[in-house]
C-alpha cells in the first residue's frame, strides 16, 4: 500500500529517469494512487513513464474519470498498445465507461481477435456472465496424454488469466469435463486426460445473473467457473477476481439503495451532477409520500392544541421506529444477497425477528413512557402509557416490515434494495403518527381524560 511517506518520496524526485525506475518497480495498484493523485497536467507525463506492461496494469484499476482524462492525453500508438494488451472482460468494462465516439475509434484499432473477443463479451446484457467473463482459458481436447497438456500449457497459454483450470472440450467445443493444474502436475505423464479429468463440472450460461455467479463460486471455494452457450459450449470462465469486484459493486448498490441513493455507482469523489442526479429523485420521492403523513396528521391539529406535549413526543417515533426497520430491513436484505436465505425462509426468518422485536418493543416503550412522564404535566400522565404502547406497536410493525417487503420483492424477481431505508421510515412515521393521534383523540373524546 502506498503510504504518505512513500507518496512524498515520489514527489521530490526531480530525475525522471530514477523516477520511471521506481514506478516500474512498484505494485500497480500503488502507482495507479500516485498517478490518480497528481495535479491532471502531470498525470500524463508520470504515465509515459511506465513500461507497456506496467502501463496496462495501471491502466486498468485507474478510476473512470482518470482513464478518459489519459485516453485524451495520450498519443493513439501509445493507448492503442494499452487497450490491445488489456484483457477483453476489463477492455469491456473500460468501453462501457467511455463514450461511444472514443469506443468506436479503439474497437477500429484493435487487432481481429481481440475486437471478436471485445465484441462478444459486449453483446451479453450488463449483469450476466457473459459480460463479466474472459474469453482466455485453458481448453484441453479428451484424446491429449498429460504430458501433452502440460506441454500445450507452456507452449499456447502463458498469457492466459488463469492457469489453475484446463477445461476439456469435444471437437464442437462442447464442455465435457475439467481437469485442474494439480491433477495434471501430480499424474503420470502418459495417463489421458479423459481418465483423470472430472465429469462433475460446474459451469452457468452466458444469461446466469452476476449475482448468482458469485454465489456459486463463494459457495464452492472456485478460483474460475466456466461460462457455456445454450448448446454448452463453452466461451469464457469467470475468475475471482471478477466476483471480488461483483460482491463489492452487488454491496455498494444495495448501500446505497437503502440509503435513497439511485443509480448505485456513486462515490465520495464523483461529480457533483452525478450526486445530484442520485439523490434529489429519492429526495423529491420522500418528500411526496410525507405529503401524504402530513395530509394524514392535519385532522389532528385540535388533538394536538389541546395536548401541546404531543409536538415534543412525536419526533421520537420518527427516529426510533424508522431505525428499528432499518435495522431488519438491513440483515433481511444482506442475507439474500449473500445467498444465505431465500423467500421460502420467511416465516422462519419472521419469528426470529419478531421474538427479538418484543424485547426491544418492551424495552423501547418502558423508555418511551419514562421520557414522557418527564414533559408531561402531572394532568395528562396517561399521555406517556399511550406514547409506549404506541412505541411498542410501531416497533413490531417496524421488524415486521423490515422482514417482509424484501422477501416480497425477491419473491416477485425484483431487487430487495428497492425497498430504501427513507420509504420504510416514512412508511413507519405515518403509521406511529396515525395511530397515536388516533389514541390520543379516541381518550379525549370517548373515554374523557383530561387534556391539561
Amino acid at each position: 500500500m502506498l503510504t504518505q511517506e512513500g507518496r512524498a518520496s515520489l514527489s521530490v524526485i526531480s530525475d525522471l529517469n530514477r523516477l520511471k525506475l521506481e514506478l516500474n518497480q512498484m505494485p500497480a495498484v500503488d502507482v495507479c494512487d500516485y498517478v490518480a493523485d497528481l495535479p491532471p497536467e502531470r498525470r500524463a507525463i508520470a504515465f509515459r513513464l511506465l513500461s507497456k506492461d506496467q502501463a496496462t496494469d495501471v491502466f486498468e484499476y485507474l478510476d473512470p474519470d482518470v482513464r478518459e482524462e489519459l485516453i485524451g492525453a495520450l498519443h493513439d500508438a501509445q493507448l492503442c498498445q494499452i487497450v490491445e494488451a488489456m484483457r477483453p472482460d476489463d477492455r469491456a468494462e473500460l468501453f462501457d465507461e467511455l463514450p461511444a465516439g472514443v469506443v468506436r475509434r479503439l474497437i477500429q484499432q484493435l487487432s481481429p481477435g481481440e475486437r471478436r473477443a471485445t465484441a462478444t463479451i459486449l453483446g451479453y446484457p450488463e449483469g450476466t456472465a457473459g459480460r463479466v467473463m474472459t474469453t482466455e482459458y485453458v481448453r484441453l481436447r479428451q484424446g491429449l496424454t498429460v504430458s501433452q497438456a502440460l506441454s500445450k500449457i507452456r507452449m499456447n497459454d502463458r498469457d492466459k488469466e488463469t492457469v489453475y483450470y484446463a477445461y476439456v472440450t469435444d471437437d464442437n467445443r462442447k464442455l465435457v469435463q475439467v481437469v485442474s493444474l494439480r491433477q495434471l502436475l501430480f499424474s503420470l505423464p502418459d495417463a489421458l486426460i479423459r481418465d483423470i479429468a472430472s465429469d462433475r463440472v460446474l459451469k452457468v450460461r452466458t444469461d446466469t445473473p452476476q449475482e448468482e455467479v458469485a454465489q456459486l463460486m463463494k459457495r464452492y471455494d472456485l478460483l474460475a467457473l466456466p461460462v457455456v452457450d445454450r448448446e454448452d459450449r463453452l466461451v469464457g470462465i469467470v475468475t475471482i477476481d471478477d466476483v471480488v469486484d461483483i460482491l463489492e459493486e452487488e454491496a455498494t448498490e444495495d448501500i446505497q439503495r437503502i440509503a435513497g441513493v439511485g443509480g448505485g455507482d456513486e462515490s465520495s469523489l464523483s461529480h457533483p451532477l452525478q450526486k445530484i442526479q442520485n439523490r434529489l429523485p429519492w429526495l423529491v420521492g420522500i418528500m411526496a409520500l410525507y405529503i401524504g403523513a402530513s395530509s394524514a396528521i392535519a385532522p389532528f391539529q385540535k388533538t394536538i392544541s389541546l395536548v401541546p406535549v404531543l409536538a415534543v413526543i412525536m419526533p421520537l417515533f420518527s427516529n426510533t421506529g424508522g431505525t428499528v426497520g432499518i435495522q431488519a430491513l438491513t440483515v433481511t436484505i444482506r442475507s439474500l444477497g449473500v445467498g444465505e436465505v431465500t423467500p421460502l425462509d420467511t416465516l422462519r426468518i419472521l419469528r426470529k425477528e419478531l421474538l427479538a422485536g418484543v424485547v426491544t418493543a418492551l424495552a423501547l416503550g418502558s423508555t418511551m413512557i419514562l421520557l414522557s412522564l418527564i414533559w408531561t404535566p402531572a394532568s395528562t400522565r396517561w399521555v406517556a402509557i399511550v406514547a409506549g404502547l404506541v412505541m411498542a406497536t410501531n416497533t413490531v410493525v417496524a421488524v415486521t416490515l423490515g422482514t417482509l417487503l424484501p422477501m416480497a420483492l425477491k419473491r416477485l424477481k425484483l431487487d430487495p434494495a428497492l425497498v430504501s431505508g427513507p420509504l420504510v421510515t416514512t412508511l413507519l412515521d405515518s403509521i406511529g403518527f396515525i395511530l397515536f393521534l388516533s389514541l390520543i383523540t379516541f381518550s379525549l373524546n370517548v373515554l374523557r381524560l383530561p387534556a391539561s
